[in-house]
């Protein structure tokens, strides 16, 4: 009986091997839903200040939400190893935002896609950010449409996805 499973080729096991051993420092990039509980907050926050700590360099784009608390984790442990890439313009953001966006050292505005819709500038923004980056965690809700294509890009190109739910 001929078997429809796909087994994956040997080059992706060699490639996931050598990501898992890694030991250095990596560019890993945080992303996430604007509509999250404190509470998660500060574990994203605790997460993104660990990873900064052990040399790791944080990217993630500007919004309020889960990448407004990486953005603090990163800045307590080292604003260096930290770079936003925002889908707009820094004047398009959240007032909220502004305030802690200005205190960035590495801040890639988009001023280009400031004609755009949200959910465009920020498809292509996270583009940016996951050809940046070696690996990807996203927290996201289930039907977060931008986010979930988001992650199946980085998984094409190859790149280490971690994927958590908030639903």
């Amino acid at each position: 009986m001929p078997s429809t499973f796909d087994p994956p080729k040997i080059d992706e096991f060699l490639a996931e091997l050598a990501a898992i051993q890694q030991t250095g420092s990596k560019r890993i990039a945080l992303l996430g839903s604007r509509h999250v509980p404190i509470t998660h907050q500060y574990l994203i926050e605790l997460l993104a200040y660990a990873l900064v700590l052990a040399g790791n360099r944080v990217l993630t784009s500007g919004a309020t939400g889960v990448n407004a608390a990486v953005i603090r984790g990163a800045m307590r442990a080292d604003p260096n190893l930290l770079t936003v890439i925002l889908p707009q313009s820094l004047a398009k953001q959240p007032p909220e935002s502004q305030e802690q966006l200005k205190q960035v050292m590495h801040l890639v505005e988009k001023p280009e896609y400031d004609d755009l819709s949200l959910a465009e500038a920020s498809t292509l923004c996270n583009n940016e950010i996951v050809a940046r980056c070696q690996q990807l965690v996203c927290f996201a809700f289930h039907d977060s449409q931008t986010l979930m294509v988001t992650c199946r890009e980085a998984e094409e190109q190859r790149k280490i996805v971690t994927l958590f739910y908030f639903d």
